[in-house]
C-alpha cells in the first residue's frame, strides 16, 4: 500500500504541485488549503470510508506551511501530536528562521524544510519521515501488546482473593515499594510483575525479568551484576547486568528462594543501598529501579530453617501478596478456560464457543497440581486438537479426564481421605519441612527411575527446572550414584 501523504498549504499552487510530484513520485497524496480541513481529512482517513467499504488508510506524514490564516502551521502540529499520534510533521516555510526550526522540533515535528523546495531535499525528508512513523507505530503496537499482556483486565478472577489482589496491585503500583508475592509454580506471579510495572509511572522503562533457579549459581553473579573483562575463566568482554539494564524501570526476581547465602547477601545490600560493583571490578554502579520478588516455597520455613536470611526477608516483606492455587478458587476455572480458549481460539484461527457441560465438569474437579499454568495448556491442547465448535471431555488430556492427580497428592502428603499415613498409622504432629522430606525423596526418586536418571527429563515431568532439581537432590541426600548403580 502506498504512504498516505497530506500537503496543508494556503497557496493552492504551491499544495497542488507538491501534491502531484507526490503521486509521481509513487506516494498517494492528497491536499488541503487550511487547517481545519486538514483536521477534517485525518479525521476521516482514521474512521474509514463513509461506505465501510474500505478499512481506514491514515495518513502517515503531514507537511504543513507554517504561516496560515487562521489556525497556523504550529497549532496544527500540536492539534496532530495530541490527536494523530501515528502520524508524523514535516514543517515548510518561506522565512525560516533558526528560533522557529528549534520551536518546530521542539513541539515534535520531524523535520523543517524552507521554500522553494527541492526535490532530493523533499525526498530524503520524507525518507526520514517515514522511518520515524514506522518507529512510532511499532512502539505503539508494542504497548498495546503489553497493556493486553500486563493489563489488569487480562488478570482473570472473580475470587474473593483475587480482587483483593486487583486492589493491591492498583494500590502500589504507582509508589517505590519493594513487592514480595508468594504462591505456588504457575499461579501468575510473573503476569501480576508485569501488571504493576504496567500502571507504574515507570511503565516506559525496562522491565526486566530474571528466574533466579534457572541460572546456575555460578553464574547469577555475573547475570545480575555484570562482570568486566577477565573477571574469571570465559568472561573475553565487559558485561552488563540485569540491574544495570533495568535502571530507571522495574526488575522481577522470580525463585529468590533458590539464591544461596552469598547471593542473599549481595542482594540486601542492593536492596539497601541501590549500589552493587560487578564482577572483578570495583567500580560502584548505582541504580534507580523498582524490585519485585517472588518465591514458590514458604520463605517463613525457610528462614525458620536458617536457609533464607532474616534480615533479607524482613527487607523485601514489605507488601506481601499471596497468590492462592487454581484449586482453592476453583469458581475462577470457567473464566479462565473461556478466556484461554478465546485467546487460542482467536491465533488458531478456529471458531470455538466454550466447553460442553461434562467437559467443564471436569476440568472443576481437577485439582490442577501446576495451577493456571497448567490450566492454559490444557486448554491449548484442547483447541489444537478438537474437530468441532465445542470443547468436549474427548478433547481433555486422560489425566484430566482420570483425575489421576490426586494419586500424586497424596503421595506428596503421605496422607489419605481420612487423615492416616499410608501405611494406616494415626497421624503424628510434625513440622510440614520435615513431613514433606520423606514422600518428596521418594517422588523424585521414581521420577527418576522412570527416566533412567535423566536429570533433564525428570525436571520436566515433574515441572520444575533443572537447577531445582540438583539443590533437591542435594538437600534430599539423592545421590547420582545410586543411578549409575541402578543402571
Amino acid at each position: 500500500m502506498k504512504a498516505r501523504v497530506l500537503i496543508v498549504d494556503d497557496d493552492p499552487i504551491v499544495a497542488d504541485s507538491l501534491r502531484e510530484f507526490l503521486d509521481a513520485e509513487g506516494f498517494a497524496a492528497s491536499s488541503a488549503y487550511n487547517a481545519d480541513e486538514a483536521l477534517a481529512t485525518l479525521e476521516e482517513s482514521e474512521q474509514g470510508s463513509p461506505d465501510a467499504t474500505r478499512p481506514p488508510e491514515p495518513f502517515r506524514v503531514v507537511i504543513t506551511d507554517v504561516s496560515m490564516p487562521g489556525t497556523s502551521g504550529m497549532d496544527l502540529l500540536r492539534e496532530i501530536n495530541r490527536r494523530f499520534p501515528a502520524t508524523v510533521v514535516i514543517m515548510l516555510t518561506g522565512y525560516g528562521t533558526i528560533e522557529s526550526a528549534v520551536e518546530a522540533l521542539r513541539l515534535g515535528a520531524v523535520d523543517y524544510l524552507t521554500k522553494p523546495v527541492i526535490d532530493e531535499e523533499l525526498q530524503l525528508a520524507l525518507e526520514r519521515a517515514l522511518r520515524q512513523q514506522r518507529l512510532v507505530e511499532e512502539n505503539r503496537t508494542l504497548k498495546r501488546r503489553l497493556d493486553g499482556r500486563f493489563g489488569l483486565g487480562n488478570i482473570i478472577g472473580s475470587d474473593h482473593r483475587m480482587q483483593r489482589i486487583y486492589e493491591l496491585v492498583e494500590a502500589v503500583a504507582p509508589s517505590k515499594t519493594t513487592v514480595l508475592m508468594t504462591g505456588e509454580s504457575g499461579t501468575g506471579k510473573s503476569l501480576i510483575a508485569g501488571a504493576i510495572h504496567q500502571h507504574s509511572p515507570r511503565r516506559d522503562k525496562p522491565f526486566v525479568e530474571v528466574s533466579c533457579g534457572s541460572i546456575p549459581e555460578t553464574l547469577l553473579e555475573s547475570e545480575l551484576f555484570g562482570h568486566v573483562k577477565g573477571a574469571f575463566t570465559g568472561a573475553h568482554a565487559d558485561k552488563a547486568g540485569r540491574f544495570l539494564a533495568a535502571d530507571g524501570g522495574t526488575i522481577f526476581l522470580d525463585e529468590i528462594n533458590s539464591a544461596s547465602p552469598a547471593m542473599q547477601l549481595k542482594l540486601l545490600r542492593v536492596l539497601q543501598e541501590r549500589r552493587f560493583e560487578p564482577v572483578g571490578s570495583s567500580q560502584t554502579i548505582e541504580v534507580d529501579l523498582r524490585v519485585i520478588l517472588a518465591s514458590n516455597q514458604p520463605l517463613e520455613q525457610l528462614v525458620a530453617s536458617g536457609q533464607f536470611r532474616q534480615d533479607l526477608y524482613y527487607r523485601i516483606n514489605v507488601v506481601k501478596i499471596e497468590l492462592p492455587p487454581l484449586r482453592d478458587r476453583v469458581s475462577d476455572i470457567p473464566l479462565l478456560a473461556e478466556h484461554f480458549l478465546h485467546v487460542h481460539a482467536e491465533q488458531l484461527g478456529k471458531t470455538l464457543v466454550g466447553f460442553t457441560d461434562e467437559a467443564m465438569n471436569m476440568l472443576r474437579r481437577y485439582s490442577f497440581p501446576g495451577n493456571v499454568r497448567e490450566l492454559q495448556n490444557i486448554v491449548e491442547r484442547a483447541a489444537v486438537l478438537t474437530r468441532s465448535a465445542q470443547i468436549d471431555v474427548r478433547d481433555l488430556p486422560p489425566h484430566v479426564v482420570d483425575g489421576t492427580d490426586h494419586g500424586l497428592l497424596r503421595a506428596l502428603t503421605g496422607q489419605d481421605r481420612e487423615g492416616l499415613d499410608s501405611d494406616g498409622s494415626a497421624w503424628v504432629p510434625t513440622p510440614l519441612v520435615e513431613a514433606l522430606r520423606d514422600p518428596e525423596r521418594r517422588i523424585i526418586l521414581k521420577a527418576l527411575e522412570a527416566n533412567e536418571w535423566n536429570r533433564q527429563k525428570t525436571a520436566e515431568d515433574l515441572a520444575i527446572n533443572r537447577t531445582t532439581l540438583y539443590k533437591k537432590m542435594k538437600q534430599l541426600g539423592i545421590d547420582d550414584r545410586d543411578g549409575r548403580r541402578a543402571g
